[in-house]
């Protein structure tokens, strides 16, 4: 009875939320277009927003905390005074109704994959652009708590919205996952979440926009699961990639010489991108850029090759090569994407390693029957090979200029890191290169003899 009483009262209490809500906001609407007061503050959607939250769960409840720019607070009429300096006195009650609009319905907080729906705005303060206490849990939840800046003068544009949101929890060593939606509060909104878990040991994610739902502290098959999908959207996006692909199958699709090159290629990126994630490469700003200018030369030059009508079977040392760089930029997606592996670094390498092997091979049964069909209709096989080919060499040729133009921007006098670490990381890579190299050789020689 006593539950059915909560979820009775939680719906009424849901429904009054809604109304209050799409009062607030109607009002809010119409107070803008009448009203000649400008002490009344609304402001249009900020270019940039960096919105900072700390989830921590304790014994029943998770205590979720927000820090905000209050300019992203829209339809909100604020009172001021003078240039947009802030009422505080006159603030509590609006703030609870901006944390509420556009905060708390934004974010969705799940236990054991079950979404926790009786959340509960507990406080809000507004704070000074100089103040820190958010850069740990401790100090951000005890700031909640310290006297208002009744007496301090503010411009809005200057003012950080607090906010702590509380969440009832079963236990809390369950496993949590956040839905962050803050995407709209600007035109580019970051999001710095940080997850301190039961022990206290804290993991900190970076992104833009809304990512979708997180694993807060995911399970080794979270992680797979997760990695193997991105390594798959990675090879589909990834237009460059796609091209390499196509040039090595255009010329030659017999079995024996796509397994050959496909594998030399698949070998060569593999080792690169696990050396990329494990920290052996350069860390410079430069170096981005570098790899894909090479990259899209890599491009140009297997299609020149394919215009030449070179021996196919025998091109696998180079495009072992060229794979090697191909690697590297694969981990270029994987590093922004490696904040949401938890402890599970190898598992989600591998992972997304396999989702890039799994969409490469979907794309060679697709493609090479694709071409097969085209060339059954016409005997121009030649002449096509060469006119697409023309075209990828003509695409990859500007893309190569465009990101040479970015290169040359950057610095390259730390081109390389001395360091001790750095010497012995690089001759590891490079003796795995040669000793992996010289395998592929010896097992692709007895497949051609």
């Amino acid at each position: 009875m006593i539950l059915e009483y909560n979820r009775v009262m939680h719906n009424s209490n849901t429904f009054k939320s809604n109304s209050k809500k799409i009062l607030i906001l109607f009002s809010a609407f119409i107070f803008s277009i009448i009203s000649p007061d400008r002490g009344l503050l609304s402001h249009e959607i900020p270019n940039d927003v960096v919105v900072r939250t700390i989830i921590k769960p304790n014994e029943d409840k998770i205590n979720l905390l927000i820090r905000v720019p209050l300019e992203a607070m829209r339809d909100m009429n604020f009172p001021t005074t003078g240039p947009g300096y802030l009422e505080l006195e006159k603030m509590p009650e609006l703030t609870m109704d901006a944390a509420e609009i556009w905060l708390g319905n934004f974010i969705d907080i799940y236990e054991e994959k079950n979404k926790i729906k009786d959340w509960q705005i507990e406080k809000t303060r507004i704070s000074l652009p100089s103040d820190r206490s958010f850069g740990q849990y401790n100090s951000a939840y005890n700031n909640m708590f310290s006297p208002p800046l009744n007496n301090t003068l503010i411009h809005y544009q200057q003012a950080l919205l607090d906010v702590l949101i509380t969440y009832p929890i079963e236990s809390a060593s369950s496993k949590f996952s956040a839905d962050i939606n803050f995407g709209g509060l600007g035109i580019n909104t970051t999001t710095v979440m940080t997850f301190v878990s039961i022990d206290n040991v804290s993991r900190l994610y970076q992104f833009k926009g809304s990512p979708g739902l997180v694993e807060l502290d995911p399970s080794w098959l979270n992680a797979f699961s997760r990695f193997v999908s991105s390594g798959v959207e990675h090879i589909f996006i990834g237009i460059d990639h796609l091209l390499f692909i196509l040039c090595l199958i255009l010329p030659c699709r017999r079995i024996r010489s796509l397994i050959i090159v496909i594998t030399a290629f698949t070998v060569a990126h593999s080792i690169t991108l696990i050396a990329s994630a494990l920290g052996t490469v350069p860390s410079g700003l430069w170096f981005p850029p570098f790899v894909e200018t090479f990259i899209a030369f890599s491009i140009l030059y297997m299609a020149i090759e394919n215009i030449l009508k070179s021996e196919q079977e025998r091109r696998w040392p180079l495009v072992f090569a060229f794979g090697l760089l191909h690697g590297f930029g694969f981990s270029f997606a994987l590093s922004e994407t490696m904040q949401f592996a938890g402890s599970h670094l190898i598992t989600s390498l591998l992972a997304f390693n396999l989702g890039v092997e799994l969409g490469q091979i979907v794309i060679v049964c697709l493609t090479v029957p694709i071409i097969n069909l085209i060339f059954q209709w016409t005997e121009k096989e030649r002449i096509i090979t060469v006119i697409v080919s023309v075209l990828v060499a003509h695409t990859a040729w500007h893309w190569m200029l465009d990101r040479y133009e970015v290169m040359q921007a950057y610095n390259f006098s730390g081109f390389l890191d001395h360091s001790g670490s750095s010497i012995i990381n690089w001759l590891i890579v490079s003796f795995v290169i040669v000793l992996v190299y010289l395998i592929l050789r010896r097992l692709f020689n007895q497949i051609m003899e």
